[in-house]
Order: C-alpha cells, then sequence, then structure tokens
C-alpha cells in the first residue's frame, strides 16, 4: 500500500477569533472512550504583551465526535491562579489530557509556572510536574496538584509540558520530564514511571538522563510505542533529536533528525510528536521552509511524514502540510488518539510575533496573513 492511501485527512477549525489583549493557545484534546464521540480539549488565555504570560485552563467539548462543540468554560477554581505571596502567583501550563485507561480516567499533566507581577520567575522558585483528573459526568477537574519526586537534587527544576506519555498494559505510566539541578540551568530529559489510581500521581521510578551541552540541553519530550519498540522525540535550541528505547526507560544515544535523503529536517527550539497508525509511524513537526520565515521560529505550517524506524528518519516523499500557515506558530500542539480507526492533530494559531514585537503589533503582523487564533483539528481516519 502507498504511504498516500494509508490514510484520510480532514482539517476542521473548532472555533476561532480573539480580542487583540488574549489569545487561546495551549490547545490539547483527551478522547474519553467510555463516552463515544466525548474529547475534552483544554486551552488557557495568553497574555499578548507579556511572554507565556498564561490564565486558568478552560475546556471545549464534543460529545458527538467534533460535529458540534461547547464551551468554553472555565476552571478558574480548580485550574487557575494560585497566590503564593504579595503580587506573586502560580498555574499550571503546557496541559496535556490523555485517556489512562486502567483507571478510566481523562488525566492531564503538564507543569506549574510562578509569576512575579506577570513575569515568570525562572531563577528562584523551582517548576513542578503539575497533574489533574477529569469527571465527565460534572464537568469538573480536580483541583490541580505536583507530583512528588525523591529527594534529588537533579528534580530540583522539573516539568513536564508539551509531551506525550505513553501509559503501560499495568497501568503505569511512562512521562517524559526534563529536569534540571540547582547548579546546572540547561534542562536534561527522563522517562518516569508513575502510578495513578484515578486521583494521584505517584512516582515509582525513572530511566537514565539524556544529556546535551548546546544551547538550552532537551526538553519537551514526546513519548510513542510501536511495534513493541519505545521512540522519543525531543527539543533542542538547534534540532530536534529522537532516541529509542526496548523497555521505555533505558535510552539510547539520541541522534539529530534527518530525512532520509541525509538533509536536516529543519525543526528547531520547538516540539514534535508522534502520530502511530496501525502500519506506520508518523512524526508531526514544524521546519524551516524556505517560505515560511514570516513565521516566529518557522512554527507553521504542521508537517507529517512516515519515520523509517530502522535508520531513525523522516521518508522525505511522504511529508505533507495537515494544518496550514496563515501567518501564526502552531508549534505548541498535540495529538489525540480517537480511536483505533481515528487520531486528531489539534493546534491553536498562537496571535505573537516576537521579531516585530508582542501585543497588538505582533497580532496585526499575524493577521496580515489571515490567522485569526482559529483552533484546528486535522482529523485523520486510518484506511482499511
Amino acid at each position: 500500500m502507498e504511504f498516500r492511501d494509508r490514510y484520510h485527512l480532514e482539517v476542521r477549525p473548532i472555533i476561532s477569533g480573539y480580542d487583540r489583549k488574549t489569545c487561546w493557545v495551549q490547545a490539547r484534546a483527551g478522547a474519553i472512550p467510555t463516552r463515544p464521540g466525548c474529547v475534552v480539549l483544554t486551552m488557557q488565555k495568553l497574555l499578548l504583551t507579556g511572554s507565556d504570560v498564561f490564565y486558568e485552563l478552560n475546556e471545549l467539548r464534543t460529545d458527538d465526535g467534533g460535529e458540534t462543540w461547547s464551551g468554553p468554560v472555565a476552571h478558574k477554581e480548580t485550574l487557575g491562579r494560585r497566590d503564593v505571596a504579595p503580587n506573586i502567583e502560580t498555574v499550571v501550563c503546557d496541559f496535556c489530557p490523555q485517556w489512562h485507561a486502567a483507571s478510566g480516567t481523562l488525566l492531564g499533566t503538564g507543569h506549574s509556572v510562578m509569576y512575579e507581577n506577570n513575569v515568570i520567575m525562572t531563577t528562584v522558585v523551582p517548576r513542578q510536574v503539575a497533574y489533574s483528573a477529569y469527571h465527565p459526568e460534572t464537568r469538573t477537574w480536580n483541583p490541580w496538584d505536583t507530583l512528588a519526586f525523591p529527594e534529588e537534587d537533579v528534580f530540583f527544576h522539573c516539568g513536564s509540558g508539551c509531551s506525550q506519555r505513553w501509559d503501560c498494559e499495568d497501568g503505569t505510566i511512562l512521562l517524559p520530564v526534563y529536569a534540571t539541578e540547582k547548579s546546572n540551568p540547561n534542562p536534561k530529559v527522563t522517562v518516569v514511571r508513575c502510578g495513578f489510581d484515578g486521583t494521584q500521581l505517584t512516582y515509582i521510578e525513572r530511566g537514565n538522563f539524556l544529556v546535551l551541552n548546546e544551547g538550552r540541553g532537551y526538553c519537551e519530550a514526546s513519548l510513542a510505542k510501536f511495534q513493541g519498540r519505545y521512540y522519543m522525540t525531543l527539543r533542542n535550541d538547534f534540532r530536534g533529536y529522537v532516541s529509542v528505547s526496548d523497555d521505555g526507560l533505558h535510552w539510547a544515544e539520541p541522534k539529530e533528525w534527518r530525512f532520509d535523503h541525509g538533509l536536516e529536517l529543519g525543526n528547531y527550539n520547538t516540539q514534535q510528536h508522534w502520530v502511530v497508525g496501525p502500519e506506520a509511524l508518523y512524526l508531526v513537526y514544524t521546519r524551516k521552509a524556505g517560505w515560511n520565515d514570516h513565521v516566529f521560529r518557522n512554527r507553521a505550517p504542521l508537517f507529517m511524514a512516515e519515520v523509517d524506524t530502522d535508520t531513525l528518519s523522516v521518508k522525505r516523499n511522504t511529508e505533507r502540510i495537515i494544518v496550514p500557515d496563515r501567518g501564526a506558530r502552531l508549534g505548541n500542539f498535540n495529538v489525540t488518539p480517537i480511536d483505533e480507526n481515528e487520531t486528531w492533530v489539534i493546534a491553536a494559531e498562537w496571535m505573537q510575533n516576537d521579531v516585530v514585537g508582542h501585543g497588538e503589533v505582533g497580532a496585526k503582523f499575524c493577521e496580515q496573513y489571515g490567522s485569526d487564533n482559529t483552533i484546528w483539528a486535522a482529523r485523520i481516519s486510518w484506511r482499511p
């Protein structure tokens, strides 16, 4: 079967429009298979004049497989900001909801961020892995909590934002995290095995650390399993990397992402995620394309291509655009398995362009290419 016959792609807008003061970002969805057709999408407002200044998580929800959506519903009390001290607040962000089959729970993971007068505090206060569980009957989330780690200095500053985790058949969770010691600002990635009982996430063990002394090291890793082997893709300032594992905890030295003809993929300083198909493994990513320099860090469009799992390279002739470039960045996206027949890629148009400036100036720059803070669903149907 040729690659083009393996799936059908339909790209749909979910919502659009914003006020040029804030915009929706971090749009990610999780399906609830015990309620067929139910998909919960979380997102949060970003202050356009700031840098990664987020507010409480909101929710869109469909109960008919994406034909109609309700919301947004704000979860300010449970997934909102918390006062820490005068002029200091913390909030959960980079949140990724995903179904946990063993407990029958939609579990979201991410990390915390702390602000002083709406400016990120990076040198004093450590980041923590944050999580929450969803109750579909009442359409509520548990108050967000943080994962307790062993007293190891390496976990002083630790997060799991924008990641893809893998849930094992025994119910344990393989969760990629990136962590730093007090003495070393560059993050390194490891995978921690966690237990989850439907309410509380607990630490069990960790694998080896992957370290890169270039740029800001590794971060925002995503994990997948395909045909008995584990794959992890990692963000770095200068290029994306990929690693493999037989058990999901012990990882080989990463190699940089390249096309199968040898040239660099061109992804840099942003995340990549996996789509696991019935016959092939795919990577979704952004990259330098020669015509998308108007987008901050070339973070649009979203590309998807098949991975050669033997050579750990991207098959160039399988690449296609799955979410269009309309001037706004799309780098903070996620992959949502719906069922055995369908997978969605969710992406929000992030209405900032750091080159021309934040606020209304950057928003208008994005608008001139057609973007309007649309949240997209690229719906992939697997052909029989």
